[in-house]
Parts: structure tokens; C-alpha cells; sequence
């Protein structure tokens, strides 16, 4: 009678043991992760492998305890699907639930935003900032000669396939993914009614991007970029130089410029339009799509010149006749000596 109760009672001590261990081991496994404040961001480079997943993982304070997280990786065969990617981790995420994100490569997308981008190094910094891509690799993308020549553009209108807007993209995006995403949305952008109104002006989707990139760095008022667009395609009509001074400044080299000089008037550059006739090259920046729309839809009028308000509003004054240009352009620079502005 007392070896049975001896071995029961070993048999309640095993069973207790084994029963702790199997909460213990339950509790690691498919209990709340390790607690933090708020989500982390993973990101798993292209190439890595498991100890580097490991590495990042420890880096972001995940895991409570590594050598459970190696055992339940190596039981759901993890170390040999390693799948490259941003991953977001919400706290107290089971080590379980992490495994199974991980191993399925299910990434969370990245938001990539770019207005107000002038060059395409700038663009491609931007962007690099966002995904794996570095900036150089990216620029090397978007300047290949076999893409430019793919889509019709050439070095000086590339940056008009990009259409400034949010997307969202995977962080292991590449470049020839980055743009072809890019080439989707310009396609998209330029329905058959837009293309319909640039034909009519005479223009195309390039040139129209083009002047919408000197509307654009004409003025901050959405409600006078029609009616600057109307004046500039009055000049192309009849063949008067756009003398842009945006494009001037684009010329030198000096977007900080706040009043042109008349020597600057003479640097010899296809983007001096006060020296040549026509639009400029290209695009002297990335316009968005409402200034676009705003030389799609100019104003019509007889207008041929305009002025910055001399109150430095931001509005301009518009004229017909040079005579009257020169009484606002007069008032402006007055403005200007008044403020101290001499460059």
C-alpha cells in the first residue's frame, strides 16, 4: 500500500512537472511577446539570414527569450525561408504570431510622398529614404537611356513621368519596380481627356509638364495659375520668348533668387527664355497634377504680361500692353528697394 501511494504520488510530481513546463513552454510560445510601447518596425534586408533575423529582432527588444524563438523557428522550418522585408510588430505579438508573420513574408507597406522636388537626385533621395534601394542606384534607374528612350523622354523631361502624389509600395522594392510603378501612374494620370487638351494647346504631355513646372515656380496661388498658364501660352501662340524668370534662375543655377538681374538675363543656356523663344527643354522641377490641370485648363484672355503685386501678396497684376506691365513691374521693384531686396 505505501508503494502504491509512493508511486503516485511521483506519478502527480511528474505529471505537475510536466504540466508546468508544457503552461510554461505554452505561455512563451503563444502568450503575449515581449511588452513594449507601441509597434516596432523590423526590416530584414535582401540576402539576410536567420541570425541576422535574429540580430534585428534582439535590436528591437522582441525577444524575451531567444532560444524558445530559435527552437519554435527551426520546428516551423523558418531559417530556411528567410523572405526579406519591412515587418511591423504590434506589442505583446506572440512568438508564435511573429514566426508565422515572418516566415510568410507577410511585410506592412511603406508610404513614399514627394512634392516640391526639383531634380531627380533629389527625387531619388527622397525615395531611398523610404525603401531598400539606395539614392544612387535609383538615380541609375531613372536615368537609364534604354527606359528614357522605352517612354519617349530624354534627360531633360524624365522627371515628367513622375506624377507627385503618396503611394504605398513593399520596402523591397527595386528600382525597375519603382519605376515601372511610376510609369502605371503616369500612364493613368494622362487619360484621353488630358491628352485631348494638351493637343489642343498644341502640346504635349512632356511640354505640358514642361510649362506646369514654371507656372508652378511662378506662384503659390491656385487661383492665379490659370491666368499665368493663359499668358504664357499666348506668348508660345505668337511667338514671343516666355521670359520666365524661374527658368532664369533655373539657368544660373540659383533658386534662392529673389530679384532678377538684367545680367543674369545674359547667361547663354536653353533655359534662359529671355535668349530663346519656346519652351525650355524640360521641366525646371516635378510640377503636381493641380498645376498641370491649371495649364490644361488656362484662362483664356488676351493678356501677354504680368507682374508680382507690389503688396508681395503672392497675387500678380496682369497686363495687356507693355505699357502698363511697365507701371506694375515699376511699383514691384519699388517694393523690393523699400524691403532691402536686392538679390
Amino acid at each position: 500500500m505505501k508503494r502504491w501511494m509512493l508511486f503516485l504520488a511521483v506519478v502527480a510530481v511528474l505529471l505537475g512537472a510536466a504540466g508546468f513546463f508544457g503552461w510554461t513552454t505554452w505561455r512563451k510560445v503563444f502568450g503575449p511577446g515581449a511588452r513594449f510601447a507601441g509597434d516596432r518596425i523590423v526590416l530584414i534586408p535582401t540576402g539576410a539570414d536567420f541570425d541576422q533575423v535574429v540580430d534585428s529582432l534582439n535590436a528591437q527588444g522582441l525577444l524575451a527569450d531567444e532560444r524558445t524563438f530559435r527552437l519554435w523557428a527551426q520546428r516551423k522550418k523558418y531559417p530556411e525561408r528567410v523572405r526579406p522585408g519591412r515587418y511591423k510588430v504590434a506589442g505583446g505579438t506572440s512568438l508564435n504570431a511573429l514566426v508565422n508573420k515572418l516566415r510568410a513574408g507577410e511585410q506592412d507597406p511603406v508610404k513614399v510622398t514627394f512634392t516640391n522636388v526639383d531634380h531627380l537626385p533629389e527625387l531619388a533621395g527622397r525615395v531611398a529614404r523610404a525603401i531598400e534601394p539606395d539614392s544612387l542606384t535609383l538615380l541609375r534607374a531613372f536615368l537609364d537611356p534604354a527606359l528614357q528612350q522605352e517612354v519617349g523622354l530624354t534627360p531633360a523631361t524624365m522627371i515628367s513621368l513622375f506624377i507627385p502624389n503618396t503611394y504605398e509600395f513593399w520596402w523591397t522594392t527595386t528600382p525597375q519596380q519603382f519605376v515601372a510603378r511610376m510609369r502605371r501612374e503616369h500612364d493613368a494620370f494622362w487619360t484621353e481627356a488630358r491628352r485631348a487638351k494638351a493637343a489642343a494647346h498644341k502640346l504635349s504631355p512632356a511640354q505640358v509638364a514642361t510649362l506646369a513646372s514654371i507656372v508652378q515656380a511662378e506662384t503659390v496661388k491656385m487661383d492665379d495659375a490659370p491666368r499665368i498658364a493663359g499668358v504664357y501660352l499666348n506668348r508660345l501662340r505668337i511667338g514671343m520668348p516666355l521670359q520666365a524668370d524661374p527658368t532664369l534662375k533655373f539657368a544660373v543655377g540659383d533658386r534662392g533668387i529673389q530679384r532678377v538681374l538684367n545680367v543674369d538675363k545674359q547667361v547663354d543656356s536653353p533655359y534662359n527664355t529671355y535668349k530663346y523663344t519656346g519652351l525650355p527643354p524640360g521641366p525646371i522641377n516635378m510640377p503636381e497634377p493641380r498645376f498641370i490641370d491649371a495649364v490644361l485648363d488656362a484662362e483664356r484672355h488676351d493678356y501677354l504680361y504680368f507682374c508680382a503685386r507690389a503688396d508681395l501678396s503672392g497675387y500678380s497684376e496682369f497686363s495687356r500692353t507693355y505699357e502698363q506691365h511697365q507701371v506694375h513691374a515699376q511699383r514691384y521693384r519699388r517694393a523690393l528697394n523699400a524691403r532691402g531686396i536686392m538679390r
